[in-house]
């Protein structure tokens, strides 16, 4: 059975303290994730913990968006966050996801890391597709706009 691992980081400019309550509620991920403007229909719904460990998020959207569910499992704020992801469409897969914030001399590192098995139909794709290639410039946007999140939440 084959793994990966997908892992951005990216350092913004505040303290965890700024950037950590954006990360640990699925309320927030409409600000920055770089996957919300992939179907505007998207359906989400939230359950569970409004933030923090229990907190559950599900969305239903085009062939693009697909289908799962989010949940954070632990926390240690401001320090991590990691969440078990599953999609159900268009393939089932349970991928492991944890967000990391470690002070550095200008602000904050966030690191965003995703680890997966290929398995069954997933073998298949894997031997076409680099999943590296594939989310990690997504988990790069979604940095990005998660440091611009917190620059218009300090405005």
């Amino acid at each position: 059975m084959s793994t990966y691992e997908v892992t951005r980081s990216a350092v913004i400019p505040a303290p965890a303290e700024d950037i950590y309550p954006l990360v640990n509620s699925f309320h927030e991920w409409t600000k920055w994730s770089p996957w919300e403007a992939v179907d505007p229909a998207m359906e989400r719904s939230y359950s569970g913990s409004d933030s923090g460990a229990g907190a559950r998020y599900a969305w239903s959207g085009n062939r693009k968006a697909g289908s799962g569910t989010m949940e954070i499992v632990d926390t240690a704020e401001p320090r991590s966050i990691k969440i078990r992801l599953e999609f159900t469409k268009p393939f089932k897969a349970v991928n492991p996801t944890s967000f990391t914030f470690t002070p550095s001399a200008s602000g904050t590192e966030v690191t965003w890391t995703m680890t997966g098995e290929n398995k069954g139909i997933g073998k298949v794709f894997a031997l076409f597709m680099n999943m590296d290639k594939m989310v990690g410039a997504d988990f790069e946007r979604g940095l990005a706009a998660l440091a611009g999140a917190v620059a218009q939440r300090k405005a």
